[in-house]
């Protein structure tokens, strides 16, 4: 006979496993917890370029991991996947559950430079070939057969200056040839990038999105103004879209972004972000990205 003691006994032993289960679920995200391992992998090689990417996992976590994908900067000229400071912020991501890929890219750019003087359609050729690059680094990962155990549904960008340009190209305005046409990225971080473009924006392709920019960015524009400032007779005219036209579009749009404006602050502080703001990242990446259940339009503004 089913008692009524028996049944509230175990209603309650059922709700202390959810609870525990909850609790566990959180810490996977919110507490640093993990022991990492780090490896390295080559994810492509197209003709003379060996592509490789650095990984960080959680050695000791059970289950399919969300990813995020960094894209160091460099005006797709120079720059390493490896650099220190971006080693430190791809650990301490991944010492609160997720996986952290660094990738390497072609640097179209090297010894061309993004100057007023380089052609307009050169510079969204550097960005389209760097979303190829941040593609097949993605196919790679998310591929069954090579054990990462990723969650397809929680592939991350982030990028910082020229990286940025091109997480948010890859997001927004890229063609996708290499992914499959239903894929579709769970968020974006940019530090100090901008879009070619909005009218790709739109609710049916909008993501969380995560926007660090500078008022005083003398490369990249904050608002709406020419790449490099170039004049609009120069061969390398290119009108950019910032973060606050970015985040003007989704809020306009009631999708959700979390915009976080540096008054004053140059663009050589473009990688600040990882380190300043890791709570801030840390917070998009848990709530916007991961528990998305409602949508979240945060701004912050701050003096440099």
């Amino acid at each position: 006979m089913v008692t009524t003691e028996y049944i509230m006994k175990h209603v309650f032993l059922y709700f202390c496993i959810c609870i525990s289960a909850m609790c566990f679920g959180q810490s996977n995200f919110t507490n640093k917890t993990y022991s990492i391992s780090t490896t390295t992998h080559v994810y492509k090689i197209i003709k003379n370029d060996t592509l490789k990417l650095d990984l960080y996992r959680p050695s000791d976590y059970k289950g399919d991991l969300p990813l995020l994908i960094y894209v160091h900067g460099g005006g797709f000229a120079s720059g390493q996947r490896n650099a220190n400071y971006i080693a430190d912020f791809a650990t301490n991501i991944a010492e609160y559950g997720y996986a952290v890929a660094s990738i390497s890219y072609r640097l179209t750019m090297k010894d061309i430079g993004l100057g007023c003087e380089v052609k307009a359609r050169k510079k969204i050729k550097a960005f389209n070939t760097a979303s190829d690059d941040i593609s097949y680094a993605v196919k790679y990962l998310t591929s069954k057969k090579n054990g990462f155990n990723i969650d397809e549904s929680k592939v991350v960008l982030s990028g910082t200056s020229s990286g940025a340009e091109a997480v948010l190209n890859s997001v927004y305005n890229y063609d996708a040839r290499i992914l499959p046409r239903k894929f579709k990225y769970a968020g974006v971080i940019s530090m100090t990038g901008a879009l070619t473009g909005l009218d790709k924006v739109t609710n049916d392709s909008a993501i969380p999105t995560l926007l660090f920019h500078g008022t005083s960015d003398d490369l990249v524009p904050y608002y709406i103004s020419a790449h490099h400032y170039c004049k609009e007779e120069q061969p390398g005219y290119l009108k950019l879209y910032g973060s606050r036209a970015i985040a003007d579009r989704l809020k306009g749009l009631g999708e959700s972004y979390y915009l976080y404006t540096i008054i004053g602050e140059p663009h050589h502080r473009s990688s600040a972000p990882m380190h300043e703001n890791f709570n801030d990242i840390l917070d998009f990446l848990f709530n916007d990205v991961l528990n998305k259940s409602r949508i979240r339009q945060t701004e912050r503004t701050i003096g440099f």
